[in-house]
């Protein structure tokens, strides 16, 4: 068996799949009216944080994608000063999530023509529940069963790319302000 590193920890995604990931390598993405209340860096550094505290000060090896999420959103929400109260916070939906695989499925042997314009579907089928944290996992899944890859390769990273640009396009597109948190694993 090949020993973990030491600056890593296994992200557990929800197909049962286990990743290691250094803070370093934690990628956070934030849309919709939150994204412009933090800049990219103070994210990057909110994300070490929480990696230092389920690595270090829980001694945890594995944490799955939903705590890390969550994690980090209570770190955000501590930060910002613009949120609205609590309790206007609780009246809207709660986590919605979207599977990526299972979207990718349903697109057939359309691949990516069938894909982006299921995908728009979805996240407007999301909207109107008006969601607190709208989540959409399993991303790297869907790119290489989309790519038909085993591995991750330069075609498999140009379409996760281009997923999030259209999400983050479709997102700009809607024409009332959003306020809810974005989470793509």
């Amino acid at each position: 068996m090949i020993a973990l590193s030491t600056d890593c920890l296994l992200f557990r995604f929800t197909s049962g799949d286990c990743v290691p990931f250094s803070a370093e390598m934690i990628s956070i993405e934030l849309m919709g009216d939150t994204a412009c209340w933090f800049d990219q860096d103070f994210v990057r550094q909110a994300a070490r944080a929480v990696f230092h505290y389920f690595k270090h000060e829980l001694g945890r090896q594995t944490v799955t994608v939903g705590e890390f999420a969550s994690a980090l959103e209570k770190v955000l929400r501590g930060f910002s000063l613009r949120t609205k109260p609590e309790s206007s916070a609780n009246s809207r939906g709660s986590v919605i999530e979207s599977d990526l695989c299972q979207l990718a499925c349903e697109s057939g042997n359309g691949c990516e023509l069938a894909f982006f314009p299921r995908l728009r579907e979805e996240l407007r089928q999301q909207l109107l529940q008006k969601p607190r944290v709208l989540r959409f996992r399993g991303l790297r899944g869907c790119v290489k069963q989309l790519t038909g890859a085993r591995r991750w390769g330069t075609r498999c990273r140009d379409l996760e790319t281009q997923i999030l640009a259209y999400l983050h396009g479709c997102l700009d597109s809607e024409t009332k302000p959003l306020e809810f948190s974005l989470v793509i694993d």
